[in-house]
């Protein structure tokens, strides 16, 4: 069994926090609905998966390169509400706690910091796999044999799901590498991508499965022989839809060199101090979420001594 690198999208997971748990208060009124749900998200990866080492990034809150490509980039989106603004810096006391790494840096979305991030972590650890834990699908791009998708449930129903290569493919219709592919053609109202005008999810699907990548698809209509998939009035919106399709592409891409450098001891997860998060949680009167925690390097070592 290999060990596990996490590395945890603070927004997307404060964000899935913030709205599981509607209302949650301490008994002098703080609400720590997001800190809970975050912290216990946390404490989960932790037990499920018994990670070795663990990072968390966050989004900054200046503008990113892709909002300087294209004024529309995610302009539809609600402002963050006003009552999620104060838990951020509680969330981050809770990972600084536990004595995790956070990587945050203007410019740059978390989703850069985690390609970034993975990819050195493939270059120094070749041994470890990778989990990210998110609940974004952009994250999916990044899935290979060293990098896996570890989505939290939404229900109880579900449960968590790792995504490995072949369970995105599944998922999404199209392997990870073709997923910027995905969203350059059928866009990300999330993200208010456009994609290419007329062209859904299916027809995309369809398209890449036929074609493989965005290029041999244009490439195709450049020959101008329709077939089955590629109909006359496919061609037509693909080709008024270049130019966006092309722009779309640039802004789903993940940057994975971000000037960032990772130390990997620094992410060991048992180096931190029990007691520190105890004294938060209590503060915070999470009461139930103090048996989840794990051991830290004092009480491992003590293991160790015992057997």
């Amino acid at each position: 069994m290999k060990k596990h690198f996490i590395l945890i999208d603070g927004h997307a997971l404060i964000y899935r926090a913030y709205h599981a748990f509607l209302t949650l208060s301490t008994s002098t009124g703080v609400l720590v609905n997001a800190v809970y749900g975050f912290s216990r998200i946390l404490l989960t990866v932790m037990k499920d998966l018994d990670p070795e080492y663990i990072a968390v990034t966050f989004d900054h809150p200046k503008p990113t390169f892709r909002h300087a490509d294209y004024l529309g980039y995610k302009a539809t989106r609600a402002e963050m509400p006003e009552d999620l603004r104060p838990q951020i810096d509680l969330i981050k006391k809770v990972v600084e706690a536990f004595n995790i790494p956070q990587f945050i840096l203007p410019g740059y979305e978390a989703d850069d910091l985690i390609g970034t991030l993975s990819e050195q972590i493939k270059e120094k650890c070749p041994d470890l796999i990778t989990v990210i834990v998110t609940g974004d699908r952009d994250a999916f791009q990044l899935v290979d044999d060293c990098v896996h998708v570890w989505m939290p449930s939404r229900t109880k129903q579900v449960g968590d799901i790792e995504y490995d290569a072949k369970a995105v493919e599944e998922k999404m219709g199209v392997r990870p590498d073709q997923i910027v592919d995905l969203k350059a053609l059928m866009g990300d109202a999330s993200d208010n991508i456009p994609g290419v005008a007329g062209i859904g999810e299916k027809t995309a699907v369809k398209l890449l499965n036929a074609f493989g990548t965005l290029d041999a698809i244009y490439a195709a209509i450049a020959e101008k022989k329709p077939t089955p998939v590629l109909t006359e009035k496919i061609i037509k919106k693909l080709a008024e839809g270049q130019q966006d399709a092309i722009m779309s592409k640039q802004l789903a891409t993940i940057d994975r060199h971000v000037p960032i450098t990772l130390t990997v001891e620094d992410c060991r997860l048992s180096s931190y101090k029990k007691d520190d998060v105890i004294q938060l949680f209590e503060e915070f009167e999470f009461h139930s979420l103090l048996r989840m925690l794990p051991a830290d390097a004092f009480e491992k070592d003590v293991q160790q001594a015992l057997f």
